[in-house]
């Protein structure tokens, strides 16, 4: 009915329908979505200047080859920091300046492989496409656990001295709640704050000097009790970091 009496419709012979424009926009709006992904990536991560590096990806490319994922080398990092932490402790027990010098060597190549793991778990993770729901479990709770290991076992590395032993248990305090204020802001939709001056690289990087230079003092037979030293170093970095955090994370709140 109504086709008898409209009259027939067709489209001009010049029309031009330009659709690029269109296009343009979808691939502008999918290309920032995109940057936008990767910058929220970044932030849940910590930057480490190593995962850009040929031999940290020719690793990683390795690790996910032989078939180690991100968990297991995350629960090897804690191994790790477990026995960093039983040679601290020991080498307190031991008479013999040998062993005495083998065990902080140990410690201190126990906690670089420690950070490597750190390194290369997310690595695997992340480019490797082995990422987990839980990975994050995996990421931050061995963390802790190894940061009181290695504090305990510095504390009571000088057997008898209750207030070094009492500074191993207040940094190992600190350093958890330096990682906690630090989950806690991205909790709460803030950016999470990775930096220090005590955060995990520089807290183990300490801690390594340390048991370096405690090894050179036993085998020149020098008096010096380092950790006596390096831990009230970590305590007073540690209240430090918590505090610069903790105020990064309220302005980043309010700011948004």
């Amino acid at each position: 009915m109504l086709g008898s009496i409209l009259p027939p419709f067709s489209f001009p012979s010049d029309l031009k329908v330009e659709v690029r424009p269109t296009l343009r926009l979808t691939q502008t709006t999918n290309s920032r979505m995109k940057a936008d992904q990767q910058a929220a990536r970044e932030i849940l991560r910590r930057p480490i200047q190593a995962r850009n590096t040929k031999w940290a990806a020719s690793i990683a490319r390795w690790l996910a080859r032989v078939g180690l994922r991100p968990n297991q080398i995350s629960l090897l990092s804690l191994f790790c920091g477990i026995l960093a932490g039983l040679c601290l402790f020991l080498s307190g027990q031991w008479a013999s300046k040998t062993v005495i010098v083998l065990l902080l060597i140990g410690a201190a190549a126990l906690m670089q492989l420690r950070l490597l793991c750190n390194l290369f778990d997310g690595m695997v993770a992340v480019e490797g496409g082995f990422k987990t729901k839980s990975g994050e479990i995996f990421n931050e709770l061995p963390d802790r656990f190894s940061d009181v290991f290695v504090f305990l076992g510095a504390g009571y590395s000088m057997p008898g001295n209750h207030l070094v032993e009492g500074m191993g248990w207040t940094a190992a305090l600190l350093a958890v709640i330096t990682a906690y204020v630090r989950a806690m802001g991205g909790a709460a939709g803030a950016a999470q704050p990775f930096f220090g001056p005590m955060a995990k690289q520089q807290r183990m990087a300490l801690m390594t000097g340390a048991c370096l230079i405690g090894a050179l003092a036993q085998g020149i037979e020098w008096p010096f009790h380092i950790m006596a030293y390096a831990l009230p170093t970590i305590i007073v970095g540690c209240l430090i970091t918590i505090i610069r955090r903790t105020l990064f994370i309220m302005r980043d709140l309010e700011a948004k």
